[in-house]
């Protein structure tokens, strides 16, 4: 009789759970997938985890925006943000003295390019109505049940999937380990050479929407810094820039993010905020959020400067953000050997090729034009700048330009005293020589 009896209850139970799921999201206001097939389908049980995931990196806002590409950005005060959630991070606290800035000197820019990492019009799309965070808050895109369910898993939510770093003595050692195709990653990339002591990188990045083919697919334009082995799962990589990720937020804009690791993609970072360690200090930039407007081919052109260094006095690694706009830090405390310096930094473009029906994919790199096109119709990074140990920055002298295709995405670099040392780069992926 009881068994009969808990036969009849348990579905019962699990419909009242979906039911009450349901209900609560509905209520208050926490978005429910919009594929309700999908979230049918989904077992109660990985629903109840999804929902406690959400629930630890998603922190009650003191208020919340509704951005117009559907978005909701919530203002969460600074001491409540993910990050201090850390372990690593129990006593830490939060830097308040802003950090001496590298020294550089002013580099004109031509007028044929627009920045849109000021604060003049709409940047990010949040800010279209005018909206913004109130001040000791910081802004967060919320994560919703969709955007787990798109990943591989909640494992893999908000995480670069494991990258195997080749074996010692199977490249040449100059080569960064980022370079070496695996699962797909492709790229196009210059990178230091000298050797030495890094302590910071800066460049100005070309913005566009490139086609990304596949949803487990992205197409990225970053900054990484370097330091630890490059043939052992100790690498230490902080990177920041813009990407086009329909698997990561659901839509083809590019957003601005930031991700690190410690243990070379194994199990620690993440992506923006997405779990605990970078802290946010700016209540108007949002980390995730979209980027507008974006260039466009033949018209006007858009890009965004981001400097990544080591602040002298703490050791923090901050991120700034445009004309000397502080975003905030990853810890000293979260990192082994870039707690003392980088040794190795990267610039370029970044897609995945999953090679659906054993064909190059068309997702595009940059623009999608090859670098020859030039300015204009290819993407580009101009005045790539090295942090020293005097807390200076000095144009990026020796660098080497490696991409793994040229037939499917290429790079090009030069040097003039307007831009720098730079390079052209990108590529359409499939194409009559990248079958």
């Amino acid at each position: 009789m009881a068994t009969g009896f808990s036969t009849l209850v348990f579905p019962l139970v699990i419909m009242q759970i979906l039911v009450l799921v349901f209900f609560c999201e509905t209520s208050l206001g926490i978005s429910i997938p919009s594929n309700y097939t999908k979230f049918r389908q989904v077992s109660s049980l990985r629903l109840a985890r999804i929902h406690r995931h959400l629930d630890n990196i998603n922190k009650p806002p003191l208020f919340t925006i509704q951005s117009p590409d559907g978005d909701i950005i919530d203002c969460v005060r600074k001491r409540k943000q993910p990050a201090m959630d850390h372990p690593l991070l129990k006593n830490h606290k939060i830097q308040r003295v802003p950090p001496k800035m590298p020294k550089s000197l002013k580099t004109a820019s031509t007028n044929s390019t627009r920045s849109v990492d000021g604060f003049k019009g709409v940047w990010q799309m949040w800010h279209e109505k005018g909206e913004v965070c109130p001040k000791g808050t910081v802004p967060i895109r919320r994560s919703r049940v969709d955007d787990v369910l798109r990943a591989k898993s909640l494992y893999d939510f908000g995480k670069k999937r494991t990258r195997s770093l080749p074996l010692a003595g199977r490249r040449r050692p100059e080569i960064p380990p980022d370079f070496v195709s695996a699962n797909g990653h492709e790229h196009a990339i210059a990178y230091t050479t000298s050797g030495g002591d890094v302590y910071g990188a800066k460049a100005t990045i070309n913005v566009w929407d490139p086609t990304v083919e596949v949803e487990s697919e992205f197409s990225l334009s970053q900054i990484w810094v370097l330091s630890g082995s490059f043939d052992g799962t100790d690498l230490n990589s902080i990177e920041a820039g813009w990407q086009v990720s329909p698997e990561m937020y659901g839509d083809s804009r590019p957003r601005l993010f930031t991700y690190w690791t410690t243990d070379a993609y194994q199990s620690t970072g993440c992506y923006n905020l997405l779990c605990s360690g970078f802290i946010q200090t700016n209540s108007r930039i949002a980390i995730g959020a979209a980027i507008s407007p974006v260039s466009s081919d033949g018209g006007n052109q858009y890009d965004i400067t981001i400097l990544l260094w080591k602040d002298p006095k703490l050791g923090n690694w901050w991120m700034g953000f445009g004309d000397g706009t502080l975003v905030g830090y990853w810890p000293n405390e979260l990192f082994t050997h870039l707690a003392d310096r980088a040794t190795m930094v990267e610039w370029g473009g970044e897609v995945v090729n999953s090679r659906p029906n054993n064909e190059h994919t068309s997702t595009q790199m940059g623009s999608g034009h090859f670098a020859e096109d030039g300015f204009g119709r290819a993407s580009y990074f101009r005045n790539l700048e090295i942090v020293d140990s005097d807390n200076s920055l000095g144009s990026a002298q020796d660098i080497t330009t490696l991409a793994e295709n040229t037939n499917c995405y290429n790079i090009l670099g030069s040097y003039n005293n307007e831009w720098g040392t730079h390079f052209y780069y990108g590529g359409p992926g499939k194409n009559p020589l990248c079958p």
